[in-house]
């Protein structure tokens, strides 16, 4: 047996901090935008709820920003040398929020039933798993029916949060009442929902790690108006901007104010990637050619830097850069208009059918111009396109449903394309439901091979050449349109220190945050 050395959790120290031990007490106001749906996030998984519920909900590691994993409720762990049994040593003390203690039990029924029927990528994950057990209340021990090179990368808050057992068992999930009242082992436990105003959370003081948390609240600020948020800021109200809480346009600005600190890091397990979701279930978005004419019609250089401010990287394929296995190079798209309306000639569209129904990400002024750059780029090529604007609640329960033609999105890549890619792109995810899965509806046997095949090869350069071929394939068949890595500085008060020490940033790194006299 190999031990994976347990390592440090700081990873952001500034100078001044590295001199002075963290104090006590204090309390830290966010900004959360737009408002989370729910804060249960073993159920609901998109960004806000992950940015507030990622400090009420642990898993078994963290991650640093370099992807390695570092304990959390596990405090050691192995790995097997056939690489074929991951054992997990729990915490010493740990207790939900309601008091009650957490165990390996609550680690089997998270991982072999709750998520199993909330989770489709869970589901996914599973598949390469023969069973998980628990040969006593401290240790849990999963069994994989092959190598898996990723699997260390799946512990992550976002993937597997470990729900109280006591309170979910014999329930219906998705209506249980405390989804309302979420109750988890993290640092901070939930206090009150102001609906439309304000989130608190309060410090765990029976939390198993000693001294930690040092914030004694958390106050995650709902402020629907961009330019409000940015004077909330300004004048004091709130003193953390995470990313893409802020127009872009008022980045600049704010970063110079006085005081003012900025980070780009905490998003390295994430990796954000931006593309338009193709209903590849309907003409004329089934046509292959149609869609690369999509990607050909749209300026996305220009969408980088007029409306995010110069911020992020235009996406090649999907994969991010930032991803394991990534590779340049593959069938691109330029801004060409030229190009698209040549390939939109030869399948004889000539766009005086009805037209698309283009769904904005509800998450700000920038989204909604984006739509608008979208739809000019489109008709500029003969493609007639109507922007449906929706609150977020819509916006789920439309790309859930598959009640689109063309829709804005963003999606994490959680560390490995087993885990965060192939999600999006396989047969087998295709499933009502879910606005985080295969929503498309793209289906290819040779890609789900190669993802099947990909997943389980042996070493990582043998993964490599298979992805490769992945990322080929896909960059042809243009199953969705990728649009930007996207890149999201946190903007914040000086005097918070530790404010990122993970690759998941805001979402997991309140516990070591303290404030600087």
């Amino acid at each position: 047996m190999r031990r994976l050395l347990s390592m440090s959790f700081a990873l952001v120290l500034t100078a001044s901090a590295a001199y002075a031990a963290p104090l006590e007490g204090g309390k830290i106001n966010l900004i959360v935008q737009p408002e989370p749906p729910s804060l249960m996030i073993a159920i609901t998984t998109n960004g806000p709820s992950l940015a507030v519920g990622g400090n009420i909900f642990e898993s078994l590691l963290r991650y640093d920003e370099k992807l390695q994993p570092m304990p959390s409720l596990a405090k050691s762990w192995t790995v097997s040398d056939d690489g074929l049994t991951y054992t997990f040593t729990l915490q010493d003390n740990v207790v939900f929020h309601d008091g009650k203690p957490m165990t390996s039990a609550d680690v089997l029924f998270t991982v072999n039933d709750f998520l199993m029927k909330t989770q489709p990528r869970h589901r996914n994950l599973m598949d390469h798993v023969e069973s998980v057990t628990a040969p006593d209340d401290k240790t849990v021990v999963f069994k994989l029916k092959q190598p898996f090179e990723p699997f260390i990368r799946a512990f992550n808050f976002s993937a597997m949060p470990i729900v109280p057992k006591h309170l979910y068992e014999g329930t219906e999930y998705a209506t249980n009442p405390n989804n309302e009242k979420p109750v988890g082992t993290g640092p901070f436990k939930f206090v009150e929902w102001k609906k439309g105003s304000y989130i608190k959370l309060e410090k765990n003081k029976d939390y198993y790690l000693k001294g930690k948390p040092y914030l004694d609240e958390i106050y995650y600020q709902i402020i629907p108006d961009g330019a409000a948020r940015a004077v909330a800021y300004e004048t004091g109200k709130v003193d953390v901007l995470p990313g893409g809480s802020v127009e872009n346009f008022d980045v600049p600005r704010l970063s110079a104010l006085p005081n003012t600190c900025v980070t780009e890091k905490g998003w390295e397990y994430f990796s954000p990637l931006s593309w338009l979701w193709l209903n590849n279930r309907v003409p004329p978005m089934d046509n292959p050619k149609f869609r690369q004419a999509i990607m050909y019609a749209l300026d996305r250089e220009f969408a980088k830097d007029a409306l995010w401010n110069g911020m992020g990287k235009v996406a090649t394929g999907p994969f991010s850069s930032k991803l394991p296995f990534y590779k340049a190079g593959g069938q691109q798209y330029e801004f060409n208009p030229d190009k698209a309306k040549e390939l939109l000639k030869e399948i004889g569209y000539n766009g005086n059918g009805k037209p698309l129904r283009l769904l904005p990400l509800p998450y700000g002024e920038t989204w909604q111009r984006w739509a608008e750059a979208v739809k000019q780029n489109l008709a500029d090529v003969g493609i007639p396109v109507e922007i449906e604007a929706t609150d977020v609640a819509g916006w789920n329960q439309h790309v859930a449903s598959w009640d689109y033609d063309l829709a804005f999105t963003y999606l994490y890549q959680n560390g490995d394309p087993a885990i965060g890619v192939e999600r999006n792109y396989k047969t087998t995810q295709i499933s009502k439901g879910s606005p985080w899965n295969n929503v498309e509806g793209y289906s290819n046997p040779e890609v789900d091979k190669l993802f099947d095949t990909a997943a389980v090869a042996y070493p990582a350069a043998e993964r490599q050449k298979i992805y490769d071929q992945v990322q080929a394939k896909l960059q042809d068949d243009v199953p969705v349109a990728w649009l930007l890595e996207l890149g999201f500085p946190t903007i914040y008060n000086c005097k918070f220190q530790d404010i990122v020490t993970t690759a998941n940033g805001l979402a997991e790194s309140l516990r070591d945050t303290w404030i600087q006299k």
